[in-house]
């Protein structure tokens, strides 16, 4: 009897010998990622907004000096943006208008992406409720996330498959309705890239040359905010010509003012470098710069603005969001 006891706790102990933990994939993955030299990252995004769903080409890259680049070209229009971290800041690029938009922020470090490995990291390690589960092909993550511009969003599936490449990642509101998916279809976790591959003036060069999406003179229609504020209302519109350029401004008064502003965007004849107060944030149909009182982007050849004195940034993001979903014509 005393022999059969011993066989049996031999085998347990085997059994939880051969378990997978939470605790085992967090200290794998950290080594794994805090190792990487490089990597380059490409796959398809997927965010839906108010029923409409957007796609992007996304392509990221990243190196030991903490230098990061990550492609969105929306599949719809063929619009590049180019988000890029290297030691002069962080920047946004805009090929199609030559223009690029300059941060002092500390992204990718203070928000959640989907795309890239050290912030998927990050959440995994701060979430201290953290669910993990084995399946046949992959070790699945869910974790709460960290969008400050988006409250909606809270949390999010992360699946990498048996050797820790990363697959998917979707992100939830609070019902469960996937509202952002990322799915990689190439991984390289030994990328190399030549000295200028993080550089402003190379990449804003290289793009521009593969860009093909055009500008606009005028504003054609009228486009609104689909959603507007509690007892809050246009109260005036006032269409602008500004040099080469038209601008429409709309000013909503209420108990939530605020004014909403498009304007054609001009192509820079040298490449401009504008310095923005805020953060880069993915919105459905563009890289948006967002502070406090105001949210701009650029989309279609069109300068978007939405400024307000007493708003609150859900209600900011409310607005911006509600015209990416749905521009009007009349």
């Amino acid at each position: 009897m005393k022999k059969i006891c011993l066989i049996l706790c031999a085998c347990l102990l085997l059994v939880g010998c051969g378990t997978y933990s939470t605790k085992d994939a967090v200290k794998d993955l950290e080594k794994m990622i805090n190792n990487l030299k490089g990597y380059n990252l490409t796959g398809t995004l997927e965010i839906t907004n108010n029923d409409d769903v957007y796609k992007y080409d996304v392509e990221a890259s990243y190196t030991k000096e903490d230098n990061f680049r990550v492609s969105l070209k929306n599949k719809t229009n063929n619009h590049e943006q180019i988000i890029l971290k290297n030691n002069d800041g962080v920047y946004v690029l805009t090929p199609s208008l030559n223009k690029s938009f300059k941060f002092q922020s500390d992204w990718p470090y203070n928000n959640s992406q989907t795309y890239l490995l050290q912030t998927l990291l990050s959440d995994i390690q701060n979430d201290d409720k953290k669910e993990f589960k084995t399946t046949a092909n992959n070790y699945i993550f869910t974790t709460t996330v960290n969008y400050p511009n988006n409250n909606d969003l809270v949390k999010q599936n992360i699946y990498f498959d048996k050797k820790l490449n990363p697959k998917k990642v979707e992100v939830m509101n609070k019902e469960g309705d996937i509202l952002i998916k990322m799915n990689f279809n190439k991984v390289d976790l030994k990328a190399e890239f030549k000295d200028n591959y993080f550089n402003l003036e190379q990449n804003m060069k290289t793009a521009k040359t593969e860009n093909t999406t055009k500008t606009v003179s005028k504003i054609e229609g009228d486009t609104y905010p689909m959603y507007i504020p509690e007892n809050t209302k246009l109260a005036d519109k006032e269409v602008v010509e500004v040099d080469d350029s038209q601008r429409v401004i709309m000013t909503f008064e209420g108990e939530n003012p605020f004014m909403f502003v498009q304007q054609t965007a001009n192509v820079e004849d040298e490449l401009a470098i504008v310095s923005v107060y805020g953060e880069p944030f993915q919105l459905a149909t563009s890289v948006a710069a967002v502070s406090d009182n105001m949210i701009s982007w650029v989309s279609n050849g069109i300068e978007y603005y939405v400024v307000a004195d007493n708003m609150s940034k859900d209600e900011l993001m409310n607005v911006a969001n509600s015209v990416s979903a749905m521009p009007v014509s009349k």
